[in-house]
């Protein structure tokens, strides 16, 4: 059986999947689930490891995580708020690979005491840290996993914002998790371009009508990018479609312009392009192009994130096509968005083919240049998803 840390530490994004019957910030959640069946349709779905809640606060008891332990191979996480070693004892004998440890309860004095006493049990420990001091804290600890939660315990309140940016400060060399405030597709990725090498999902799952398929629906890719948006009725059909990504040109030159970076909701991330130097402008990510002579760009772009690359762009020339599009594609080393002559027609054998991150339309699905045509918008993300 692998340990938990070592499930978490593979290629792309994994999840861990929660189970919950309720929450102290909203309330019951499932008040009737079953978490042996939980965590074997998780299991069944994709996920890395199942997190159990033996808190009563949570409608959660040690008995769950038995429950779990019984019909799953994966690793079990045990949360709850744990400060005695009799505890750890305890989870392990239930069949704990991994127990949760909240530097917010404990002093760090406490926290290597307990820390030691899971190492001697063969147990590993999550390090949850929700601000930069604790996130301090974990690092001196040697903390590998370190949780970093986007809801303030003390007051419910939920800050991706900050949540990814002390996962973009967390060392590299270190397990990292991004935990809560995450319910779509992009939001996941977010955290992943940001350095998580895992989330850890809890509400949204147990909300969902079926827990197991919303878990194979966050860790599904490739992401879907409609691009070259002008107009918020355009926005709006994409993401009501199921876009994750939101794409606006902001080239001079381009014939599908947009006058800024629109709005677009929490569960999508905004993308602006730009060919030869970006410039300041408020979107999630940024697709940067070179310039090329007598174009309106050049080829192949880079995503960034803060200035910083997190994927290649394929792409075809501007207004040309290329027989080996799909060849380069595939040769491309790490992360890959595809762009380039797709569309509803041909999006799904391209996927097939290459088996990018995500895939990128725009003039495809025009009925005029920036002017989308609703239905090849919600024909094209149906067929990438």
């Amino acid at each position: 059986m692998p340990r938990f840390r070592d499930a978490l530490s593979g290629p792309g994004l994994a999840a861990i999947a929660e189970f919950k019957r309720r929450s102290p910030s909203v309330g019951d959640l499932r008040p009737g689930a079953d978490p042996a069946r939980l965590a074997a349709e998780f299991e069944q779905e994709g996920a890395a490891a199942v997190s159990i809640l033996v808190d009563e606060r949570f409608a959660g008891s040690v008995a769950d995580l038995r429950a779990a332990r019984a019909s799953t191979e994966l690793p079990l996480l045990a949360k709850g708020f744990f400060s005695e070693e009799r505890k750890l004892v305890e989870l392990e004998d239930a069949g704990a690979d991994a127990v949760l440890l909240l530097l917010r309860d404990v002093e760090d004095r406490r926290a290597a005491t307990l820390m030691e006493c899971a190492a001697r049990l063969g147990l590993d420990v999550l390090v949850e840290a929700h601000d930069a001091g604790e996130l301090e804290r974990a690092i001196a600890l040697g903390a590998d996993p370190i949780g970093i939660n986007a809801r303030d315990l003390s007051t419910f309140s939920i800050d991706r914002r900050s949540q990814l940016e002390l996962v973009a400060r967390a060392p590299h060399d270190r397990t990292i998790v991004a935990e809560s405030a995450i319910a779509s597709r992009a939001q996941g990725a977010a955290a992943e371009l940001a350095g998580a090498d895992a989330i850890l999902v809890g509400s949204s799952l147990m909300r969902a009508p079926e827990p197991a398929t919303k878990l194979a629906e966050l860790v599904s890719r490739p992401l879907v990018k409609v691009c070259g948006l002008t107009r918020e009725e355009d926005v709006a059909v994409a993401v009501d479609a199921g876009a994750d990504l939101c794409g606006f040109i902001l080239v001079e030159e381009s014939p599908r312009r947009a006058s800024s970076v629109l709005p677009v909701p929490d569960e999508v991330l905004s993308v602006a392009v730009f060919v030869g130097d970006p410039e300041e402008v408020c979107s999630d990510l940024v697709q940067l192009y070179p310039r090329e002579d007598g174009k309106v760009r050049g080829r192949d772009a880079v995503l960034l994130r803060d200035g910083e690359e997190v994927a290649q762009v394929v792409d075809l020339p501007w207004r040309e096509r290329d027989p080996t599009h799909l060849e380069r594609a595939r040769a491309t080393e790490g992360r890959l968005v595809l762009a380039g002559g797709l569309g509803p027609e041909n999006v799904r054998e391209a996927i097939e083919a290459v088996r990018p991150w995500a895939v990128d339309a725009s003039s495809s699905l025009e009925r005029a240049p920036g002017i989308k045509d609703h239905e090849r918008v919600r024909a094209f993300v149906a067929a990438a998803r």
